[in-house]
């Protein structure tokens, strides 16, 4: 029996209207609370489609109501409840429309939640059986109310179902938990169209052979060995240098060899200088700290008062000059205006001939 008919429909849309309104016009607890209702309604009365455009009717309704709960949930900062009411409002993870299911997992793994996030997409990707060109699996739906169960046939895109497998295995399983063996295991055993299995591994082998390479550097760049084998030969000889500085035995050359030591180090210690983002000073008891930006700005500072003394009378000459031009301007413009001379009798002159025959 078909429950919804083309009034109900076209009611139904009305308020999934007014409550996408609410969450433009920022009423996001109203957005909510009635996008709830209609899912709730959509819920309990959509068993009896039966037709493709039935379906698809359903389908765009429970995208678009969905669509609008996770979003008035993420700006109420109730982030943390969206899988739940996802899973409150469509009973089961198979019944989420694709685009609500990734909107609202990428919302809650930013809350930084991704374990809750890979239980409710294995929930939502087990059962699935490819046939043809498309994904097919049946869910068992209890009615709470008549005490009765039916089994329900969901179909699903072939794209829809792989970009999930994406999202699952590349960003959830490879990014997020940073487990790229789990993701490739289980991309290897899902039920994939080949093309595009070996499309997800390519990405997914990537990943596992940069990560592998950035591990081999570090455990290269920590061991003992590679350090000294990474010092260059001009920093070993100045080393050496250095040391055979002081160790030196004669004693008359002991202060050439000691400012010649000090001389090194300095040009050692300098480039690092810079390095630190401020300069402790102390004097006596008192402790001043210049940060590095400080300094630059007062060298500019004092960088701009030298150039603005060694020009000031350019400077000068040049807002004199923009002055006087000004001022020869605005004499112009007053004579022009007042260079127009009336004649103080046309009032009470009489008008030409011409004009009173015209007249």
């Amino acid at each position: 029996m078909v429950i919804f008919t083309a009034t109900t429909t076209s009611e139904i849309w009305k308020e999934i209207e007014l409550a996408e309104s609410y969450l433009v016009c920022s009423m996001f607890e109203g957005a909510a609370s009635l996008s709830s209702s209609i899912l709730k309604r959509l819920r309990e009365n959509g068993r009896g489609v039966a037709t493709e455009e039935e379906a698809a009717q359903m389908f765009d309704m429970l995208e678009s109501t969905g669509m609008v709960l996770v979003q008035s949930l993420k700006e109420l900062g109730r982030t943390s409840e969206i899988l739940n009411q996802l899973k409150l409002c469509f009973m089961s993870a198979k019944f989420i429309p694709a685009q609500v299911l990734l909107t609202g997992v990428c919302l809650q793994i930013a809350d930084g939640s991704p374990l809750a996030v890979r239980e409710l997409i294995e929930e939502f990707l087990d059962g699935w059986i490819l046939e043809g060109e498309q994904y097919c699996t049946v869910v068992a739906e209890e009615n709470l109310e008549r005490e009765t169960g039916c089994n329900v046939q969901i179909v699903l895109g072939i794209d829809k179902y792989v970009e999930i497998v994406e999202f699952y295995a590349v960003t959830l399983l490879a990014t997020v938990l940073n487990d790229v063996d789990l993701a490739i295991s289980w991309v290897e055993k899902a039920s994939l169209p080949e093309g595009k299995r070996q499309g997800i591994l390519r990405r997914l082998h990537s990943m596992h052979s940069s990560k592998s390479t950035d591990m081999s550097q570090i455990s290269l760049s920590q061991s003992p060995a590679n350090n000294n084998e990474a010092c260059s030969p001009a920093e070993l000889q100045s080393s050496e240098g250095l040391s055979k500085a002081l160790k030196g035995k004669h004693p008359e050359n002991k202060k050439f060899r000691s400012k010649e030591v000090i001389l090194k180090l300095s040009e050692r210690i300098e480039p690092c200088f810079w390095c630190f983002r401020s300069i402790n000073l102390k004097l006596g008891n008192a402790q001043f700290v210049i940060s590095k930006g400080k300094i630059m700005l007062g060298c500019l500072i004092l960088l701009i008062c030298y150039v603005f003394r060694k020009k000031q009378a350019s400077v000068k000459g040049i807002i004199k000059r923009q002055l006087v031009a000004v001022k020869r301007a605005l004499v112009d413009m007053w004579q022009l205006a007042f260079s127009y001379q009336l004649n103080p009798l046309a009032g009470v002159q009489p008008l030409p001939a011409a004009t009173r025959g015209g007249q």
